[in-house]
Parts: C-alpha cells; sequence; structure tokens
C-alpha cells in the first residue's frame, strides 16, 4: 500500500513517517546517537513534503524518542541513564559505567558571596567570598543536566579557571588536594525547565526537569561544595541506593 493509499484510508502522513522512522530505530537501523537523514532525504523517502516531516519529527521528539540540535540535525535520543544517588557520587563514573562518554563544559565561572541558607550549607559566615561555577554535563553528545557550584573562594581560589581546564569537578578537587569525598545530603524536587536552561538541555519550553540540590564533604565532614542541577527528566533515572 502506498503513502497516499493509506493517507486516504484516514491515517495522517506525519504518523506514517513517524512511525517508519520508530520502526527504523526499533529494528538497529538507527542506533542511539545516530543523526537521522536530512528532512529532504526523508521526504524522498515517504514521497512526502518537508512539512509533513518536520510534524513527525516534532511528534517523536515530543516523545523523547529523538532530539534535535539547533544548527547540527535530528539524532535518536538514547536511554535514560540510570543514575545512582549514593554516598559517592560521580557523574563521570556514573556515565562511563553505562559505556557512554562524560563530558563537562563550563558555562561561566563568577565571585559571589554566601546567602544565609549558602553559609550554613557550606559553613561559613553569611556573606563570605564564594566562587559560582556554572556548568553543563552531557553523555556523548547528549545534555543531561545544568549545574551550578557553589565553594569557599578562601580555600578554592581560582576554582573556576581550574574547572574550565580540567571540566570535571572531582579533578577539580584532586588540584586542591581533596583525594576522595561523599554526599552529605540531598534533596529531589520536580520543577518545569525555563528559557534559560531549555536552551542549554536543549529541549523545548515546558517539559520537566528534576532538581537536585546536595552538599558534598571531605572525609572528615566539612562542606566542600553546595550544587543545585536541574536534570532533563526524560533524559535519567535516579536509582537511590544507601
Amino acid at each position: 500500500m502506498s503513502m497516499q493509499d493509506t493517507a486516504s484510508s484516514g491515517v495522517a502522513l506525519w504518523r506514517l513517517v513517524a512511525d517508519g522512522i520508530e520502526r527504523g530505530i526499533a529494528d538497529g537501523r538507527f542506533a542511539a546517537g545516530d543523526k537521522l537523514p536530512g528532512e529532504m532525504e526523508i521526504a524522498e523517502t515517504y514521497r512526502v513534503n518537508r512539512h509533513t516531516v518536520r510534524r513527525a519529527l516534532a511528534a517523536l521528539a515530543e516523545r523523547g524518542i529523538v532530539r534535535a540540535e539547533r544548527g547540527s540535525g535530528t539524532y535518536v535520543e538514547a536511554q535514560k541513564l540510570a543514575y545512582p544517588l549514593r554516598s559517592r557520587t560521580r557523574f563521570s563514573e556514573i556515565v562511563g559505567a553505562e559505556g557512554r562518554e562524560p563530558h563537562g563544559r563550563l558555562i561561566e565561572a563568577s565571585d559571589d558571596v554566601a546567602t544565609r541558607e549558602l553559609a550554613r550549607e557550606l559553613g561559613l559566615k553569611t556573606g563570605a567570598p564564594l566562587v559560582r561555577i556554572e556548568a553543563i554535563r552531557l553523555a556523548d553528545r547528549t545534555p543531561i543536566c545544568v549545574s551550578t557550584t557553589w565553594l569557599s573562594a578562601e580555600r578554592f581560589p581560582g576554582a573556576g579557571t581550574v574547572f574550565s581546564a580540567t571540566r570535571s569537578m572531582t579533578k577539580m578537587l584532586e588540584h586542591y588536594g581533596i583525594r576522595d569525598y561523599r554526599r552529605g545530603a540531598t534533596r529531589i524536587t520536580a520543577g518545569i525547565v525555563d528559557a534559560t536552561d531549555a536552551a542549554r538541555l536543549d529541549l523545548p519550553l515546558g517539559r520537566p526537569i528534576l532538581v537536585v540540590d546536595a552538599t558534598d564533604l571531605d572525609l572528615e565532614g566539612r562542606p566542600l561544595v553546595t550544587k543545585h542541577s536541574r536534570f532533563a527528566a526524560e533524559r535519567v533515572e535516579f536509582l537511590v541506593e544507601p
């Protein structure tokens, strides 16, 4: 049955295109992380116009099956990342254990001062100088979370520059002699992505996020960093472990 014959039976053309692409993903023609053919090639394959292709891809993106990257193309979305929350939580180790490549990218490093809440989390006085680090974490090409991290400017001078060079919070702390650390507390809430984080995470506005507020301690129990992280809910599942 041709596309035209099927469409005349009441099934929308865009849905047929979406179903065809989804079958290609299911049978392995397109693997997780693969770039799909361009709109014109898909249109020629299914003998439809590009508007129909765009609607099909948008429907697949809404379901989290594919992801459009601005100026690059459309990619098959990877399965959700299993993300254990334990006393020793390391993004690079978690992503690596899933067979994916972890990446960190500095968005901005700036000076800040401790609010009453940040001072309490970090064991500092209100108004103490801080370093604030905005970063994005990726698994392969896929943005997983955006994090805001605060740490003492006196204890970790130049931390933003070190993070920019190492692209890893663990390696940054190693630079200051911190060889190991543990999670002190974790709070998880649900939210909706705002415009800034939507662009960073390559998510449509209004998509759900998981917000994780956590503080890491050295082995003597002293606070090192406190973090406010926003995870793309459709790309991660948290596993709470003792």
